[in-house]
């Protein structure tokens, strides 16, 4: 009897969002620490975002909460689509190179998971047990909209 090998050479933890993607993780623009605040604003003074390839679009992870770029401000300066704390570690991910076209999930404790997949149609996964392979290509898992138990501890497999 065959059966599926799954064999992933890259892995990342998904931040269930409604509106931003998981991201492609080879595609890592910036990793730093913010030096300040400001409503919807990324600001760190030792980056030139202008230079580091960052654009708008672009996926956001700080503090499990994940946010695009919606504009760039200047050198230093991002306007993001939530809140980043001063002091807070950020890694910016370019989503318009190569966006994630789809990665299997690894679910770490059961209950319910609505994603959408490669393809785009947005499914619910009922019942989903700790510890379990999602075979499907997904390309963003909500964060609400799943009656139940949200399932947690998902893992991005390329």
């Amino acid at each position: 009897m065959a059966y599926q090998k799954l064999q992933a050479y890259r892995a990342l933890e998904v931040i269930k969002n409604n509106t931003v993607d998981i991201p492609n993780p080879a595609m890592l623009a910036v990793s730093s620490t913010t030096t300040s605040n400001s409503p919807t604003k990324l600001i760190d003074t030792s980056q030139n975002f202008t230079t580091n390839g960052v654009n708008i679009g672009d996926i956001v992870y700080t503090g499990g909460v994940a946010m695009t770029v919606t504009a760039i401000d200047s050198a230093d300066t991002l306007t993001v689509t939530g809140v980043v704390a001063s002091g807070a570690a950020y890694i910016i991910y370019n989503n318009s190179g190569d966006p994630n076209n789809g990665c299997v999930l690894y679910v770490g404790t059961a209950g319910d998971l609505k994603v959408i997949t490669a393809g785009g149609d947005t499914v619910e996964f009922i019942g989903v047990l700790a510890g379990s392979f999602i075979p499907v290509q997904v390309t963003r898992v909500f964060k609400t909209g799943t009656t139940g138990t949200s399932a947690a501890d998902i893992l991005a497999l390329w």
